[in-house]
């Protein structure tokens, strides 16, 4: 139990360490992208997508598995001792999946964070509370002017206008003769 605990910190460790390098360089994602698709079909050079970084969860634990899968068959060649292999390898696997999540959650939050990033938000707020505040204050001085006839209309045209019909308001605009 106790290397059970020991193989899952560590796979936890491995698991950040491995995003957080995946996260500032993928030369060994593209290079597998380059060996296995064809040149149409290769990334562009500006994707960030690594085995774990911007995967979802079923490629990062296929990507995970493979890498643990190749570890251990040379660690069975290399060491001919039999372990409990099980246990240590889906112990590795959850942590080093515990621990890609952990690391894309502080490099996303360090990203929202950024002083760039704040300051936007704090100025669209700033945008957004004075478009409300703004925006009531005219209103209500429209809607007081709209409710208060005006005494010279109502005495220069004493008779309501009749309201046009259709085919008057499309001969206004010009879209029949």
């Amino acid at each position: 139990m106790t290397l059970e605990i020991i193989v899952f910190v560590l796979a936890i460790l491995f698991g950040i360490v491995w995003y957080w390098r995946e996260s500032k360089n993928n030369k060994l994602y593209r290079l597998a992208n380059k060996i296995t698709h064809s040149k149409e079909l290769q990334m562009k050079p500006d994707n960030k997508k690594g085995f774990v970084h911007q995967q979802n969860f079923l490629l990062r634990l296929v990507w995970i598995t493979f890498l643990f899968v190749m570890a251990s068959a040379i660690i069975t060649f290399l060491i001919p001792i039999n372990l409990f292999f099980i246990q240590l390898f889906a112990s590795a696997i959850v942590g080093t999946l515990i621990g890609t999540y952990i690391a894309s959650g502080f490099i996303l939050a360090q990203d929202r964070t950024s002083k760039e990033n704040l300051e936007k938000v704090f100025d669209k707020g700033k945008e957004l509370l004075e478009d409300l505040t703004d925006g009531n204050e005219t209103e209500a001085a429209e809607q007081k002017l709209e409710e208060t006839p005006e005494p010279e209309k109502l005495e220069s045209n004493p008779e309501p206008e009749q309201p046009k019909s259709a085919r008057d308001r499309l001969r206004d605009k010009g879209m029949i003769k």
